[in-house]
């Protein structure tokens, strides 16, 4: 009961903290985001601001910009820039004043003209500034030479800082999709900083100067998450903008300088080290420049400095960091911003997978339904009664009075139609003939009705095979899109520690490397490319290098690719990858029909990225130009199909598709597919139409046959895939019924397996060119037919070189790839 009572209590009295909280939330977001009070401090500063003791060229461009960025706003920017100037003088004041009305005046009349744009802003500044600050000294009766001068170089100035603050700007105040910033860019943002802070110059603290503990706490940001690089380069500009405020602080630029190279030098031992790399180095160049009092106030801004930069929490130095090019939060930022970018991708290739797939569910939905039977008859009966029996005098006697032996008898009537495709007089019910007067043109209405019924029903089974195909179609489509969609979404991972670690292996063998680029490292897919100054055709890449990463890596590396030819820089590219466990050496052979220059047949040999061979082989219709045309862009469409990602049946049955629509003619080809895994040896077999292919394994010639149509022919064909293991030592033989139809013997099959099975050789070439031989002199010389051969000859894949050993190898760490 009293626990109760107690955290009624305890609620009751952590409602009101936590509304207060929520309205304290919401006062700072409209403090901050709708009144802009960063702008409005800005504004303040860089009214106040003052270089060479005279010159305000920071107010006018500021307001110029945010003209574009905050025109909401305008006013209240106006007034802050005016309470900063009037903090200074009234010639000041006076000037930026009449300066902003002209911009405003000028930007609202190009916004009428509707010619406003970004790139104008840089102009009017500089007119502003020019004409203002003319204005106010020819008030004042101070136009001089001088000050024409002096006027001259604040609106250049203002023109340059315009183009600053364009970019620096909306780096502070607004959110960025991309979080990553050019070398210009930090340039100006930090000239940005500068000049707000030059607006503290001549407030002390305790003797404490306010700019000089701001110019270094902004040192110690950018060191610490910069190095030493960046604290250098913010040292020297911020030194620099300081300076020509105040002259007498010259001295500023080497001290911060210095004084951030150290800071930066010493950022891996967090906060402190760089705290402490501030300290020696501004105590060393204020012991070396200064007096003892600017010694003791130097060392208290300094500390003063340190101390805000102690107490400044982690996540804002994480925050500048994700800005600076070649930070680890940059770089995990940009690697944040590439997954969402390929996270959208990846989701726009899924949603059209899965357009595809409903348009594929849509089209392979209920066919064009087949409608019932005893409707289907009626309405047959119906239209063939529509110009007999309803003008018929004897109607009524038929239907009306004995309906169910009419109809009855004209049912027969249209079974015996559907059996035997006609009727006759001699097969009619006998009762109906008696009865019927008009039986000629009832026959005669019954047959036409039928042939048309018959042209519909195949239309409509036409309709239906298409709807099927097209959905076979887009349900492929789909599934290129959706595994296209699972690469991309693989996440990509950065090499460098690897990348680093083959570049010091091969250099420690006595290789000049200039680049190492690994693409993929996971085992069996390696891809590694590489540049070397160029070797002079030593063919280092495949003698030295190749059978060094081999060692390295630990699995087979072979060259894919390289280009050793002298460019301007004279240097040779390579593409190193995994081997694969299977060569595949082949040799073809082929003769036209008559001796003629063009033959019918064409062949493919074609190699895929993920070790797969494709052998396939076209026999067109006939023999000639027509028919090299079908057949060589039946396997061009093929190669394409393949290479897409489309599965091979899918593919083969797409191509027959295209065929039998682009041309009414009777066009046709027959393909002879093998595909074969180079890394298992395992090769799947696709026959339409042609004939069958043979091993020869020792002595052992085994078959291999389908039964399937040509593509071309039909709408729709079913496509057999049969699968077979292939070993070391195996020669596939693949020909056309030019070679296979030739013999005039009884068992084709038998005939050409003993031929194959006495071959003395295992060369590929060889074994085609005596194949064709064989059949030419079996036939004296004759060339009845297009003829083609095609040998594929499988081994196990034998490194040109032996592995090199690298003395003291790191070992390479594979990452783990995670979709």
């Amino acid at each position: 009961m009293m626990q109760n009572k107690s955290m009624a209590i305890a609620g009751g009295m952590t409602a009101p903290v936590g509304k207060a909280g929520k309205k304290g939330g919401k006062w700072l977001y409209a403090v901050s985001y709708q009144w802009s009070l960063l702008h409005l401090l800005m504004g303040f500063l860089l009214g106040r601001a003052v270089i060479f003791q005279e010159l305000s060229p920071f107010a006018i461009p500021f307001f110029a910009v945010m003209y574009f960025l905050k025109k909401n706003r305008l006013l209240l920017v106006m007034f802050s820039v005016m309470a900063g100037s009037a903090m200074q003088s009234i010639s000041i004041a006076s000037a930026n004043f009449l300066g902003m009305a002209m911009v405003l005046v000028i930007l609202s009349l190009l916004e009428k003209g509707r010619r406003i744009e970004l790139n104008y802003a840089p102009l009017v500044s500089f007119l502003a500034v020019l004409l203002s600050n003319m204005a106010v000294d020819y008030i004042m009766n101070q136009l001089t030479w001088h000050t024409l001068f002096m006027n001259g170089v604040a609106a250049v100035l203002g023109l340059i800082l315009t183009l600053i603050f364009v970019q620096a700007i909306p780096i502070v105040t607004t959110k960025r999709s991309q979080q990553h910033l050019q070398t210009e860019e930090i340039i100006c943002l930090i000239i940005l900083l500068a000049s707000v802070m030059t607006g503290t110059v001549g407030w002390i603290v305790q003797d404490v100067s306010v700019d000089n503990v701001l110019a270094r706490y902004l040192v110690l940001l950018f060191a610490a998450v910069g190095g030493g690089t960046v604290g250098a380069a913010v040292g020297v500009v911020t030194g620099l903008v300081l300076s020509l405020a105040n002259i007498d602080a010259v001295y500023q630029i080497s001290l911060l300088a210095f004084s951030g190279l150290l800071a930066g030098l010493l950022r891996e031992g967090r906060k402190v080290m760089v705290a402490l790399g501030l300290l020696i180095g501004s105590a060393i160049l204020t012991i070396y420049v200064g007096e003892q009092r600017e010694i003791l106030q130097s060392s208290l801004e300094t500390f003063a400095a340190v101390l805000f930069f102690l107490i400044t929490p982690r996540f804002v130095l994480d925050k500048i960091a994700t800005f600076i090019p070649g930070t680890e939060e940059n770089a995990f930022s940009q690697q944040q911003y590439l997954r969402k970018v390929r996270d959208v991708t990846a989701g726009k290739m899924e949603q059209f997978a899965q357009l595809f797939t409903k348009l594929s569910e849509t089209f392979a939905g209920p066919d064009l339904a087949k409608p019932d039977e005893a409707l289907q008859k009626d309405y047959f009966l119906s239209e063939v009664t529509k110009t007999t029996c309803q003008r018929c005098w004897k109607k009524d006697q038929c239907w009306s009075r004995d309906f169910d032996n009419t109809y009855e008898a004209l049912t027969q009537m249209v079974h015996a139609m559907k059996q035997e495709g006609g009727v006759n007089l001699n097969e009619m019910p006998k009762e109906w003939l008696r009865k019927c007067v008009k039986q000629d043109r009832v026959l005669s209405s019954m047959e036409q009705e039928y042939m048309r019924w018959q042209t519909q029903l195949h239309l409509k089974q036409q309709i239906a095979e298409s709807r099927r195909l097209v959905a076979e179609q887009l349900a492929g489509v789909s599934r290129v899109m959706q595994n296209f969609a699972q690469e991309i979404q693989k996440e990509g991972i950065h090499l460098h520690v690897q990348e680093q670690q083959i570049l010091s292996a091969l250099e420690g063998v006595g290789l000049s490397i200039r680049n190492v680029d690994i693409v993929n490292l996971e085992e069996g897919k390696v891809d590694i490319e590489i540049t070397q100054p160029s070797c002079q055709g030593r063919d280092e890449c495949s003698k030295i290098i190749a059978p060094l990463l081999t060692d390295i890596l630990g699995e087979k590396i072979t060259v894919k690719n390289k280009n050793c030819q002298a460019f301007e820089d004279g240097l040779c590219h390579m593409c190193l990858g995994s081997a694969q466990d299977f060569e595949i050496d082949t040799g073809v052979a082929g003769a036209a029909k008559g001796g003629q220059l063009l033959s019918g047949d064409c062949f493919k040999i074609m190699e895929f990225g993920s070790g797969k061979m494709a052998l396939a082989i076209s026999d067109g219709m006939g023999n000639g130009e027509r028919a090299y045309v079908e057949s060589s862009s039946t396997l061009e469409l093929l190669q394409q199909l393949l290479e897409s990602g489309m599965e091979e049946t899918l593919s083969i049955k797409s191509v027959n598709t295209v065929l039998s629509l682009r041309s009414p003619d009777e066009i046709f080809a027959t393909v002879d597919l093998a595909l074969i895994d180079q890394h298992t040896g395992q090769a799947k077999f696709i026959k339409t139409g042609s004939t069958p292919s043979f091993i020869k394994r020792g002595k052992e010639v085994i078959s291999i046959s389908a039964n399937n149509l040509p593509i071309g022919i039909i709408d729709d064909i079913d496509v057999d895939v049969v699968s077979c293991q292939l070993k070391p030592g195996d020669l596939l033989i693949m020909m056309t019924d030019g070679i296979y139809e030739a013999p005039r013997v009884e068992n084709k099959n038998l005939w050409m397996k003993r031929k194959i099975s006495e071959l003395k050789t295992n060369d590929p070439q060889e074994v085609a060119d005596c194949l064709l031989e064989l059949v030419i002199r079996h036939h004296y010389g004759e060339i009845h037919d297009d003829m083609t051969v095609m040998v594929a000859k499988i081994d196990h894949y034998m490194l040109p070189w032996a592995t090199i050993p690298v003395p003291n190898a790191p070992k390479i760490d594979r990452p783990r790839y995670v979709s």
